[in-house]
């Protein structure tokens, strides 16, 4: 129970009421206090008082201090190649130079293919020389900062009820989760037992229903599809449905419970088998699994499988408007998707590219019936998406749902721009139709510019950590990039980088482990085994860089992949240069962001220097690269193509949504203050508040 504690603190920085006996808990509370600090964290006054009437508070305040730490990434001990980073390092050349001396005077065997380059061969290269503790002790404290941030730790409610908020702040989030988020909905699914109403993603639909066909309870379904993600992630598979999963067998009143909901689905809208051809094989493998031919009783149940085997023919709403496209019937196509208001809003720019300037008001006609009856997500991304379609993109940056990136020219002719507002309008009006009314909003000013969360795939676990598109502030005399990773099995070397670009994004240099410093910025190291975990970590002093861009990289040079590893994370701290303190000071991070992706080049996070500070903008993104041998020499062309993709295109912001609820404003209305608290509330609004 103490791990999911931990995550339960992390994911909502509440504490749990403890059960302990009443008493004296003065000491404790001040020693939280303090220990809370150290990692740049507060307990609120009615924390730190709960803790001061608990007769026995150690065991409670650890778990606290505990999980802030794991949030920030103070779990590990993070020890440079370098003991003196930022000082004593040395020249790259230099460095190298003196690895091959010390074999020399080692006597390595067979030197002479060391000397052809095998860096990693060497006794001295990539393994830290000294310990943790000789580390510490070659570093001052650090001093204290007035521009040092606290973050503050909530009291909550018991362990039941803050395990049941965040089970219903997940289950009803209006955007689809992250990875981490995902699994955690599961866990706390098979706690809890809720069914909540509503639940507009379908992947969590699905991890719920997961949860009930465990438990013998029918499943909720509306569509066929709905009961194919659910037999996904009943056999640990993907929810998605983006990759073929194993299915398992399934015991015979899982069976039963599988079919009567596929039964009743296709009795009650027999157009749903439509959607049976997008996943063909796996419905195959699923009847494998059922037996649908045991079952007379669930006839339409049997014709799911029918059409899987094409032993009956049916036509798709999708192989439908193909054809109307084909013919060239734009305004048929138009009248054929408006029976499915999210795939008609996902073809509008289709529609609009491939139709005349007559059928532009029968599209305009379409999108207004549908409105109303789609997701606030998909309109708001459509908002998003016209915006930035009446100019080519500097570059077309695709992500899938693991934020793997791929980058293309963008060679679609721009859409016309009366075209553009004329849909614009129809989706602002029902936008705004949704949102609260108030009569005064105010607004943090630095969530102006981050995103409003239209898909938590755009975005990593961690702390501090934006959606895709947000920027953000960043003041500080010293910029810290780091890295942690730790292997599984096999020998994994990842590097940390940082490419130095100027104002038109034209590469000025970088640092890494072939060029240990560049233009004032300093690399601490290059670490090539993490069986007992490895950190790299790089300076980018603010008066010292020229660069205009500061683009920091993680590479896979060897060995296992993001999704591979045991743990990995990336992050940033800030500090004044007078603060000196050992490398990694947990109360100066900024941001800790885990790292899991498919590519083998993960792009975090581009910082753009701005007066006396940054602008960091997220990225979040996994580039392919090579399955060996990654380096920023060899992605250099497509790094920049990725950067100016990111930062040229317009996002839908927090001030964006301001903007829109100020349409609302009524004298009558309640008064707003729009945090990131209750941003995912405002969110759902939008989202729920469908006739």
């Amino acid at each position: 129970m103490t791990d999911f504690v931990l995550t339960l603190i992390r994911r909502t920085l509440r504490v749990p009421l403890s059960t302990g006996a009443a008493g004296d808990g003065r000491a404790a509370a001040r020693q939280l206090d303090s220990a809370l600090l150290q990692v740049g964290f507060k307990a609120s006054k009615e924390l730190l008082g709960h803790v001061e009437g608990l007769a026995q508070p150690t065991a409670y305040a650890k778990t606290i201090v505990d999980a802030v730490r794991g949030l920030v990434g103070d779990d590990v001990q993070h020890n440079p190649y370098f003991k003196d980073f930022p000082h004593g390092v040395p020249d790259t050349v230099e460095f190298w130079a003196d690895c091959v001396r010390d074999a020399l005077a080692r006597r390595v065997p067979d030197f002479h293919e060391i000397g052809r380059g095998n860096l990693l061969a060497l006794p001295r290269y990539g393994r830290v020389q000294h310990t943790y503790e000789e580390m510490l002790g070659a570093h001052d404290e650090l001093l204290p900062s007035i521009k040092d941030h606290l973050t503050v730790l909530q009291l909550g409610g018991t362990l039941e009820e803050e395990t049941r908020r965040l089970f219903l702040e997940l289950a009803t989030s209006p955007t689809p989760l992250n990875e981490a988020d995902l699994t955690l909905l599961a866990e706390l699914a098979e706690q809890t037992g809720e069914l909540p109403d509503p639940i507009p993603v379908r992947e969590n639909r699905a991890v719920i229903n997961a949860a009930r066909l465990a438990r013998g309870a029918a499943p909720v379904v509306d569509t066929v599809t709905d009961v194919l993600r659910l037999a996904c992630q009943a056999s640990g598979g993907d929810v998605t449905l983006l990759e073929p999963a194993r299915l398992r067998s399934f015991r015979r009143p899982e069976r039963r419970l599988l079919l009567a909901a596929l039964d009743s689905t296709v009795e009650e809208s027999p157009g749903k088998l439509g959607d049976v051809l997008k996943h063909r094989e796996q419905w195959k493998r699923l009847g494998e699994r059922l037996h649908p031919h045991e079952h007379e009783q669930w006839p339409h149940a049997q014709d799911v499988f029918a059409v899987a085997r094409k032993q009956k023919t049916v036509r798709s709403l999708a192989g439908r408007v193909e054809i109307a496209f084909q013919d060239n019937d734009i305004r048929k196509a138009a009248e054929i998707l408006s029976t499915a208001p999210g795939m008609l809003v996902r073809q509008v720019d289709r529609l609009l590219r491939h139709g005349t300037k007559e059928d532009v008001p029968h599209i305009v006609d379409a999108i207004s019936k549908a409105a109303p009856e789609t997701s606030g997500r998909v309109l708001c991304s459509l908002l998003e998406h016209l915006e930035n379609r009446t100019a080519p993109d500097a570059a077309r940056v695709f992500a899938n749902r693991s934020r793997r990136a791929w980058i293309t020219e963008d060679s679609r002719p721009p859409l016309d721009q009366e075209a553009v507002e004329s849909i614009t309008a129809v989706l602002e009006d029902e936008i705004v139709r949704r949102l609260p009314e108030v009569s005064e909003l105010t607004v943090d000013p630095d969530l102006l510019d981050v995103t409003v969360s239209l898909s938590g795939k755009a975005s990593e676990e961690g702390f501090g950590v934006l959606p895709r598109g947000s920027r953000t502030w960043v003041e500080g005399e010293l910029l810290r990039f780091f890295t942690y990773w730790r292997q599984t099995e096999m020998r994994t070397d990842y590097d940390l980088t940082a490419a130095l670009l100027g104002p038109d994004l034209d590469f000025q240099g970088h640092v890494s482990w072939t060029n240990y410093h560049h233009d004032g910025a300093y690399y601490s190291g290059d670490l090539t085994d993490a069986s007992e975990g490895a950190t790299e970590f790089i300076d980018i002093p603010r008066d010292a860089s020229t660069s205009r861009f500061v683009v920091p990289q993680v590479n896979v040079y060897s060995g296992e992949g993001f999704n591979e590893v045991a743990e990995s994370m990336f992050g940033f701290m800030t500090r004044d240069r007078d603060q000196r303190g050992k490398p990694f000071e947990p109360s100066t991070v900024r941001a800790r962001s885990a790292m899991r992706g498919t590519g083998r080049v993960a792009l975090p996070v581009v910082f753009e220097r701005a007066g006396d500070g940054w602008v960091a903008t997220w990225l979040h993104l996994y580039l392919r690269g090579a399955s060996w041998g990654n380096r920023i020499e060899t992605n250099r062309g497509v790094l920049r193509e990725t950067i100016a993709g990111v930062l040229s295109r317009k996002y839908f912001t927090v001030a964006r949504l301001a903007e829109l609820i100020r349409r609302k404003s009524n004298q009558d209305g309640a008064k707003l203050h729009l945090t990131l608290d209750n941003l995912l509330d405002i969110t759902a609004s939008v989202d729920n508040a469908r006739p």
